[in-house]
C-alpha cells in the first residue's frame, strides 16, 4: 500500500507518541478528579466558630461576679456596666450562680482581645454576650434530643446499689422512688425486690445529659407487681396504675383554721424571743388558742416530745419515704397520739398553743422532703384524681403501648 516505507515510519512513530501524551494526560486528568476532596469541618462552640480564636472555661466560683470575671480578661468597668444594665431583658447578670459554667472567647493575637462571654444558665440554655463593637446579649439553646430507655434490676442491698450493679445512671433511683413514694417504703425494700423501667434519657449535642421522665415502670414488690404509667390529662401529668387510679396522695392546703399568716419560711427571721436572726424553716399560722391541729395527710407519729430550747410541744408526722411534717407549739395532744400510731388525713393530733420559744398562741408547721425542709406554701399538692372518663381511651392506649414493652424486658 504505501510504497515509499522511509515516509511511513516516521509519521507512524509520530502518531504513536501523540496517542502516547494524549493517554497520560486523560490518565493525569481522571486521577486528579478521582481524588477526594478534604473538606475542612470549623470548630464550633455555642454557635460559634471558634478556629481563630481563644477559649477559656472555667466554673463560677462563690462570692463571683460577673465584673470579676470580666475584669480579669481587662474588660473595662465601663463596658461591664453597658453590659449588666444594658442587657437585664435579656438576662439579669445577678442571676449568675456558683457552680455554673462559662466560657470567654479571645482574639487569638498579641492583643487576645474579649470578644464573647458565654454563660450557662442550665444544662441547655445560655446567654452570649458579644463584647466587640456594639455591646449585647443573645439567649440560646444547646441542641437537646430524647432517647427511649428500657432497663431492669434486682434489688440486693439497695435500690441505689442496684442502678449501679445494672450500670445505670443512679439518678434513675431518685426518680423511681417518687414514682412509688406513696406505694413503697423505700427502707423497707426486700432482698430479690426487682424492677423495670422504660424512660427518656435527654442528650445535649449528641451526649448523655440527664434522665428526663420515667414514662412506665414496674416495681416487684412483697410478691406484688406494682406497676405505674405516666400520663396527661387537662394539661396536668400524673402517674397511674393500671386501672387509672393515681399513684400519688394529696396534702391539705393546711393544718389548720388560721387567721393569717405571721411568718413565712425564710433563711434569715429575726426571732421575737431570742432577738437575733437566723432561719425559719416553716410556716407560723396564727389562731386562738386552742384551735384544733389536723394532719395534713396519711402517716405514721415518728417522735412527740417537748422541746425546751424552741418548739415547744410538737409532733411529727411520716407520710411516706420522702415527706414528713411537724406541727409546733401545741398546747397539747389529742387523745391516743404516741410515736408509731398511724394517723389518717384530717385526724386531730393537737391543739395551737405557744409553748416554747413563743410570743403568742400559733402553730409553726414545717414540711421536709428526703429530710431536708421546704416551703410549706409552695408545695404541689399532687392531684390525687383517676384518669378521667374521657380519657380513659387515650390511658389504656397508653397502658397497652407500654405494659407489652416492659413485659419483654428481662
Amino acid at each position: 500500500m504505501f510504497k515509499n516505507k522511509s515516509y511511513f515510519i516516521p509519521v507512524l512513530l509520530a502518531l504513536l507518541f501523540l496517542l502516547s501524551c494524549q493517554n497520560k494526560q486523560q490518565t493525569s486528568s481522571v486521577q486528579v478528579n478521582d481524588k477526594p476532596v478534604v473538606k475542612h469541618e470549623p470548630d464550633i462552640a455555642y454557635g460559634i466558630v471558634i478556629d481563630s480564636l481563644l477559649v477559656d472555661t472555667a466554673i463560677v466560683k462563690r462570692n463571683e461576679y460577673l465584673s470579676d470575671i470580666l475584669l480579669r480578661y481587662n474588660v473595662s468597668y465601663a463596658t461591664i456596666d453597658k453590659l449588666a444594665k444594658g442587657t437585664k431583658k435579656i438576662f439579669d447578670v445577678r442571676r449568675i450562680r456558683k457552680g455554673n459554667k462559662y466560657a470567654i472567647m479571645l482574639s487569638d493575637d498579641t492583643l487576645k482581645t474579649p470578644l464573647y462571654f458565654v454563660y450557662e444558665i442550665n444544662r441547655v440554655d445560655y446567654v452570649v454576650y458579644h463584647l466587640a463593637d456594639s455591646v449585647y446579649a443573645s439567649l440560646r439553646k444547646k441542641q437537646l434530643d430524647t432517647k427511649e430507655q428500657a432497663v431492669s434490676g434486682q434489688i440486693v442491698s439497695s435500690l441505689w446499689n442496684a442502678m449501679i450493679a445494672a450500670g445505670i445512671d443512679p439518678e434513675l433511683s431518685n426518680l423511681l422512688s417518687e414514682v412509688y413514694a406513696w406505694t413503697i417504703d423505700f427502707f423497707g425494700l426486700q432482698r430479690n425486690d426487682r424492677f423495670k423501667v422504660i424512660y427518656d434519657e435527654a442528650y445535649i449535642e449528641g451526649k448523655p445529659a440527664y434522665i428526663d421522665k420515667i414514662k412506665a415502670a414496674m416495681f416487684h414488690h412483697g410478691g406484688e407487681d406494682l406497676y405505674a404509667y405516666y400520663f396527661e390529662q387537662n394539661g396536668q401529668g400524673d402517674y397511674f396504675d393500671q386501672d387509672g387510679n393515681s399513684l400519688e396522695r394529696t396534702f391539705l392546703k393546711a393544718p389548720l383554721k388560721y387567721t393569717r399568716i405571721s411568718s413565712r419560711f425564710t433563711n434569715r427571721r429575726y426571732h421575737p424571743v431570742l432577738k437575733i436572726y437566723r432561719p425559719h424553716h416553716g410556716v407560723d399560722y396564727a389562731a386562738p388558742e386552742g384551735t384544733p391541729v389536723h394532719s395534713v395527710g396519711d402517716g405514721i407519729i415518728v417522735k412527740k416530745g417537748y422541746q425546751k430550747r424552741g418548739g415547744g410541744n410538737y409532733l411529727k408526722i411520716k407520710h411516706n419515704s420522702t415527706y414528713t411534717t411537724t406541727y409546733m407549739h401545741l398546747r397539747g395532744f389529742a387523745k391516743g397520739m404516741r410515736v408509731g400510731k398511724h394517723v389518717k388525713q384530717g385526724q386531730l393530733i393537737g391543739y395551737v398553743g405557744h409553748t416554747g420559744l413563743a410570743t403568742g398562741p400559733h402553730l409553726d408547721f414545717r414540711y421536709f422532703k428526703n429530710g431536708s425542709a421546704v416551703n410549706p406554701l409552695k408545695v404541689k399538692s399532687p392531684p390525687a384524681r383517676p384518669v378521667e372518663k374521657q380519657y380513659r381511651p387515650a390511658f389504656d392506649s397508653v397502658v397497652q403501648h407500654y405494659k407489652a414493652i416492659l413485659d419483654t424486658i428481662r
